[in-house]
């Protein structure tokens, strides 16, 4: 399996809601890029019209290996112009407020998936199947760890240790292997040349790092001062990364509470492996969507046991506390409670007919598409739908299959046709229901306060466990 060997194989278009004002201090355009991440094609408009980067907006953050149509709003005094072959601006209207999440509604997707056997073809309807009946566990993908991707590591986590120096020095001066740009250069100089901040760097896009260095040549101890200088949309970005790492290893623990490792779909990812179940009772299934799990900060609270037990076993991994996460020695940078639902559904999924590959001879390809809300990972469903071609791919680099996915590869396909029928069967009928006593409304509160009261109590016994827990293995 191939994914985006052409720009064109990976297309995604953003549904938003604007409240137009053609007097609006805000330019709307619709930005079609191409092998451009959203704040490279951002940096770009701001320099050829050279306006400061917080003058422009968007809704989110769309992947570089694609072609991807999204919003920007710039705000300016009169209509603005750009064509490029991989970066291309359409006016659509004006509005007076600048965009953010809350415009963004849906993301459409079409992704061509390449390099398939006839065997891959075959398998891929039962995993349609159960992509409809069970959806998608809503994890953060590799995208989101660039950072990690690049040597840097999280950032975040040196930040948290109080270590601000060790954090500037990963953003600034490790270069990355896989970056052949200037700004690999750049790091390079100031990894040779650290603490002295009289040197000039010889190379262009040292200008990216114009005030920290200015910040440091007038207080050289400064650390955190001089981090502070780094644009804010990054610097919180480097939040999310370690916030969206602690949810997937969150969520993660809490599907092991549901069921057994070796019945779950296994996938590698940028920071580790991440968990899928294939099969779901209704009542497991209602649970885990109903279900949200809380992208973390230092005023979160759990009123479930579950969570909670989930929450604190990652943290007590990690060698952190909740209370890390307020960072006082970083004045306005801090980790932001959200909540993040645990499963997504993919709407309108469509899988294309197969046809010969034309950039893989002997093979074929598949198109697929469908709609996710914000914030959901495409390439996490698409995997989702093609795991065997990941497993199997896994087990031509390491020169064997592992034993727990070569079962859950013949669990899958290589039963009788019965325990097959059994999974794609979606029109099973349910024992009925027992009919609920009726109640009043103020039987229905109490029922409810007490309800709340028992999973707060749960949700600290859990806690104080963990705790316990902890101080014994540090007292041994």
């Amino acid at each position: 399996m191939k994914l985006k060997q052409r720009p064109e194989d990976f297309v995604v278009r953003e549904a938003y809601r604007v409240d137009w004002d053609p007097r609006g201090p805000w330019w709307v355009y619709l930005m079609d890029k191409q092998k451009l991440t959203t704040f490279e094609a951002v940096e770009r408009i701001a320099k050829h019209f050279r306006i400061p980067m917080r003058s422009i907006t968007f809704c989110g953050l769309k992947d570089k290996q694609g072609r991807t149509e999204q919003i920007v709003a710039i705000r300016a005094k009169e209509e603005l112009s750009l064509q490029e072959p991989d970066l291309r601006l359409k006016f659509l209207g004006r509005t007076r407020a600048p965009l953010s999440a809350d415009n963004l509604t849906a993301n459409r997707f079409s992704i061509t998936v390449r390099d398939l056997s006839e065997e891959e073809v075959g398998r891929l309807p039962l995993s349609v199947s159960e992509v409809r009946r069970v959806g998608v566990i809503n994890y953060f993908d590799s995208q989101r760890f660039g950072a990690l991707k690049h040597g840097q590591g999280f950032i975040a986590k040196d930040l948290i240790r109080g270590d601000v120096q060790r954090a500037l020095y990963n953003y600034m001066a490790r270069p990355s292997p896989l970056d052949t740009t200037e700004d690999a250069k750049v790091k390079r100089f100031w990894a040779e040349h650290w603490g002295d901040w009289t040197k000039r760097c010889p190379y262009k896009g040292t200008a990216k790092y114009r005030h920290i260095l200015q910040h440091l040549q007038e207080n050289p101890k400064d650390w955190a001062g001089a981090f502070m200088h780094i644009e804010q949309r990054y610097r919180t970005l480097l939040l999310y990364e370690y916030q969206s790492y602690l949810w997937n290893e969150g969520v993660r623990r809490l599907l092991l509470d549901v069921l057994p490792e070796e019945e779950m779909i296994s996938l590698r990812y940028q920071a580790g492996r991440l968990l899928f179940p294939r099969v779901l009772s209704r009542e497991q299934f209602e649970d885990l969507k109903a279900r949200t799990f809380p992208l973390l900060g230092p005023d979160s609270t759990f009123d479930d046991a579950r969570t909670a037990r989930a929450v604190f076993e990652t943290l007590e991994r990690e060698r952190i506390r909740l209370d890390d996460l307020a960072l006082p020695h970083m004045p306005g940078l801090f980790f932001k409670h959200e909540e993040r639902p645990v499963v997504v559904i993919p709407g309108k999924l469509v899988v294309g007919k197969p046809r010969p590959d034309e950039l893989n001879r002997g093979r074929l390809k598949v198109n697929v598409a469908f709609t996710l809300p914000p914030g959901a990972y495409a390439t996490l469903v698409t995997r989702r739908l093609f795991w065997f071609s990941e497993l199997e791919q896994e087990a031509k680099e390491r020169g064997e299959m592992h034993p727990a996915a070569q079962a859950m590869l013949t669990r899958a396909f290589g039963g009788p046709t019965s325990e097959v029928a059994d999974l794609v069967e979606t029109d099973e009928e349910e024992p009925p229901r027992p009919r609920r006593p009726k109640m009043g409304f103020l039987e229905r509160q109490r029922r409810k306060k007490e309800e709340r009261a028992a999973r707060r109590q749960a949700a600290a016994e859990a806690k104080t466990k963990v705790k316990k827990k902890t101080s014994r293995r540090r007292a041994d």
